[in-house]
């Protein structure tokens, strides 16, 4: 199981994301040098032995696109029994993550600087994992753009596969026509099943607690409703 300090990128057709020019300060470029061979993963074709990873078997968590990382780490931190994922492609956001799980001295969480759809298809078995949470991705607002979206039919069946019996999906956005399609996609994906009363949004007291990220932060304060959903593997 190989590791590197320099995570690099394969070509895809169509990315989710796009590689922003985000400034990465002393202190973050020194973790990603420095911290990489503790807490990351490299990227390469083949299936990750995660029980040797972090030398136990726990429920499996992983967070696509954690951002800066502190809902990650908040939830580290409150699980020590559970192991946590996380991928992200933003060297700044990496590197934060870096700094507070080593500061923080977490042996549970491990991250991977790689394009998720890659990741899920190449390096995580299948019924491997205990909960995915994919909170605020990009929403793509423009039509033109729509083929963007991390969350279509495919992407559904493919993280339902590496869901094991009863495993949950986690999401949220605060774009209401990209919740609309998410609600949509999930609905149809035959291996989820949709976990709200209603059968489609979470209602309030069944969001479980959480930090609220810098994107829903962003978004609450342009008086954006956050709709978050939960399915369960079938």
């Amino acid at each position: 199981m190989a590791r590197c300090h320099n995570p690099l990128m394969q070509p895809r057709a169509i990315r989710s994301y796009v590689t922003r020019a985000g400034r990465v300060t002393d202190a973050q470029r020194r973790a990603l040098e420095q911290l990489w061979p503790k807490y990351g993963i490299d990227f390469q074709p083949g299936v990750l032995d995660l029980a040797c990873l972090f030398a136990r078997e726990a429920p499996r968590t992983l967070e696509i696109g954690f951002g800066n990382g502190e809902h990650l780490l908040d939830r580290a931190l409150a699980a020590p029994e559970r192991d946590f994922l996380g991928i992200e492609v933003h060297p700044p956001g990496v590197g934060h993550l870096l700094i507070l799980a080593e500061r923080a001295g977490l042996s549970n969480l491990r991250v991977i600087a790689h394009d998720a759809v890659e990741v899920l298809q190449q390096q995580i078995a299948a019924a491997s994992l205990n909960e995915v949470q994919l909170l605020f991705p990009d929403p793509w607002h423009k039509k033109r753009h729509h083929k963007r979206r991390i969350l279509n039919a495919d992407f559904a069946q493919l993280l339902a596969t590496r869901l094991e019996a009863n495993g949950r999906f986690h999401a949220a956005t605060d774009w209401t026509p990209y919740a609309e399609h998410m609600l949509s996609v999930l609905n149809e994906c035959t291996m989820l099943s949709n976990c709200a009363r209603d059968g489609a949004y979470l209602a309030a007291d069944e969001v479980m607690a959480r930090r609220a990220t810098r994107f829903q932060r962003r978004g609450e304060r342009l008086g954006h409703t956050v709709h978050d959903l939960l399915y369960r593997r079938i």
